[in-house]
């Protein structure tokens, strides 16, 4: 057993989604959360600048002594990952793998969308693994770079006239592809889940995030790595930039619970 945290990362607020998951899947693991909110999003940045971004946000990470890593981000986890997995002394895992398992497995006709940041669609990841797992699959990517912010200015009811006008933006050309399933390949977009099925009807939509969780927690069983305390674990949260009140009340609504706090900024630049 190991009563270590679990840490999660994330360029903004949208891995609290993963958290959230973690937490109802295993309530007595400890969490430590770290949103770059100074730097959202990743999506729009050079390929050496998420890179840079990812390292620094593992490191400060590392220095709690984790058991594990889970990079909530779609841009993270397609982008930079790849590149620097053989340099981390933690296990650093990403989200794209499980969610694209969980598609696979899902779709009825063959034909999965994908939608994320650009810089998540631009890396191919999500395409390749799935043809991998698929080969017959038929897969349409598109990126959506405007769900990030409306998330984090909390734009997401079905009912919203700017989600709304985005979704339909976004997922007419996924609609007539006749996609049966769509991964969310951003951990920000499981908060417009409503406004996108209310569009796409009967399709199927992946969570990326909550595919990691249980992969994570399926990672941490098979090593006998899961927390044998009887009590449940601590969440704590992380921040490079804070706002009084409009964090509490963003990251409440993905955590769904209330905080008050608990949350504290650190300079990531050091890291």
């Amino acid at each position: 057993m190991d009563n270590r945290a679990i840490a999660v990362f994330d360029s903004g607020l949208g891995g609290l989604t993963a958290v959230k998951r973690i937490a109802d899947l295993m309530p007595n693991e400890s969490i430590i959360y770290f949103g770059d909110t100074g730097r959202v999003p990743y999506g729009t940045r050079s390929e050496a600048t998420i890179i840079k971004y990812v390292k620094q946000d593992i490191n400060f990470l590392s220095a709690f002594n984790v058991k594990a890593v889970l990079a909530a981000c779609g841009t993270a986890s397609t982008v930079a990952l790849p590149k620097i997995e053989l340099d981390n002394d933690v296990t650093v895992m990403g989200v794209f793998k499980p969610a694209c398992s969980a598609a696979v497995k899902a779709t009825k006709n063959g034909r999965i969308a994908v939608i994320g940041t650009a810089g998540t669609i631009k890396s191919g990841a999500y395409e390749k693994e799935i043809l991998s797992l698929l080969p017959s699959a038929k897969v349409i990517s598109k990126a959506c770079p405007l769900f990030v912010p409306i998330v984090e200015n909390g734009h997401t009811s079905k009912d919203d006239i700017i989600a709304k006008t985005l979704v339909e933006e976004y997922m007419s050309e996924i609609k007539q592809f006749g996609a049966d399933t769509v991964i969310l390949g951003c951990t920000h977009y499981p908060l417009l889940k409503e406004a996108i099925a209310d569009f796409m009807g009967d399709a199927v939509l992946i969570d990326s995030g909550a595919q990691a969780a249980v992969a994570m927690g399926e990672f941490l069983k098979e090593r006998d790595m899961l927390s044998d305390r009887e009590n449940n674990g601590e969440l704590k949260l992380y921040v490079s930039d804070y706002s009084a009140g409009v964090f509490e009340s963003l990251a409440s609504a993905f955590l769904e619970m209330e905080l008050e706090n608990t949350i504290e900024t650190i300079d990531i630049e050091k890291f």
